[in-house]
């Protein structure tokens, strides 16, 4: 019997380096805490091309690394046309970077149901959106860390529920 497919996940935010990059490290982390990591694929990128190739905010970094979770290696990306057929989940953190996306899948109509907001996977926090921590102090990146790593537990227990 072949190994099953692996899930394929895109977090996406504006400039992945605050948001997005912290939400793969934290799934990624959670995934491998469980001995799940082979039967993921993972990844972030940002609506935006302003900080392409560039690790994530030094701010997301220590608060990350101050819970075990290293960033550093991480590099940007835009989000690209081609990733809404490869990726199985394509995770905005807010309505504006979901419009975003929405807009660059309109030539794969059929694709666009892959496109989701991340905190949907935390229904129990009453939050739409993860907001953007960039410009403001270290709390809200302590903030954002704590929304994510609840809608990433809940993006799991859906995966698990649907595919494994």
């Amino acid at each position: 019997m072949s190994d099953p497919k692996p899930v394929k996940i895109l977090f996406v935010c504006m400039g992945n380096i605050c948001r997005s990059p912290t939400a793969e490290g934290v799934f990624r982390k959670l995934i491998d805490d469980q001995g799940l990591s082979e039967r993921f694929e993972i990844d972030s990128a940002g609506t935006h091309a302003y900080h392409v190739g560039e690790p994530p905010d030094r701010r997301a970094q220590e608060t990350a690394m101050s819970r075990g979770i290293a960033l550093s290696h991480l590099r940007a990306r835009r989000v690209e046309a081609r990733d809404f057929g490869y990726f199985d989940y394509v995770l905005a953190m807010d309505q504006d970077n979901y419009r975003a996306m929405s807009e660059l899948c309109r030539q794969q109509p059929e694709l666009a149901s892959r496109i989701r907001l991340f905190m949907e996977f935390a229904p129990h926090m009453e939050i739409r959106e993860v907001p953007d921590p960039y410009y403001g102090g270290a709390g809200g990146f302590e903030a954002v860390f704590d929304m994510v790593e609840e809608a990433a537990k809940g993006l799991l227990e859906e995966i698990r529920s649907r595919h494994f």
